[in-house]
């Protein structure tokens, strides 16, 4: 691809899988950051994902409250700090989690919203919302990495929430897990069309 402005990227339709086009205001703060092809790239996939998870979660247990618009814009910038980490993009490291919550702050966003890049790996720290496990199970599930730990937990606040056996819930959310992990080598190829650097 030759596109590589992060605005574009963040909200043009694509060649690739039809994903869904990040906030307005992510993409604006994406672009001001001068973030990295490929981070855009992978932020834009996670969201769809937790998008279908979002929607899953409405349709199949609409007693279950949660803060929806947190979820996409955790989703859509819990890998924020790799725009400072740019290493972490293609090897491992979590320098990126702290660091990406630090830089939402101090470009204004909300504590309870910018939580999510440092919460997003650590899943099964206490105190950790149902919304904060959306966000890590999108970003597993866009490349349809399976984590029972991180599965088990979203399983028993369905269960909760149903009064159904933590098997039945279980049973559900893998059925949809399955669907929306076929289109991950679809989401791949997205991500990798874009360099790690401009």
């Amino acid at each position: 691809m030759t596109t590589t402005d992060a605005l574009s990227i963040a909200t043009d339709d694509c060649l690739g899988p039809q994903l869904r086009p990040l906030p307005t205001k992510v993409a604006e703060l994406l672009q001001r950051l001068d973030a990295p092809p490929r981070l855009v790239a992978h932020l834009r996939a996670v969201h769809d994902v937790a998008v279908q998870l979002v929607d899953w979660v409405e349709a199949q247990y609409p007693a279950r409250e949660f803060n929806r618009e947190a979820v996409l814009f955790g989703a859509a910038t819990h890998d924020i700090g790799k725009t400072l980490y740019v290493d972490e993009l293609s090897g491992p490291g979590s320098e990126h989690e702290e660091a990406g919550r630090e830089l939402l702050l101090a470009h204004g966003v909300d504590a309870e919203l910018a939580r999510f890049a440092g919460t997003h790996s650590s899943w099964g720290t206490p105190g950790v919302g149902i919304e904060d496990l959306l966000v890590s199970l999108a970003d597993k599930i866009w490349k349809n990495k399976r984590v029972s730990g991180l599965e088990d937990l979203v399983v028993a606040e369905l269960a909760h929430a149903s009064g159904r056996a933590a098997w039945e819930e279980f049973m559900n959310l893998d059925e949809t897990l399955t669907r929306i992990g076929d289109g991950a080598e679809e989401r791949l190829a997205y991500q990798m069309s874009y360099p790690v650097r401009y």
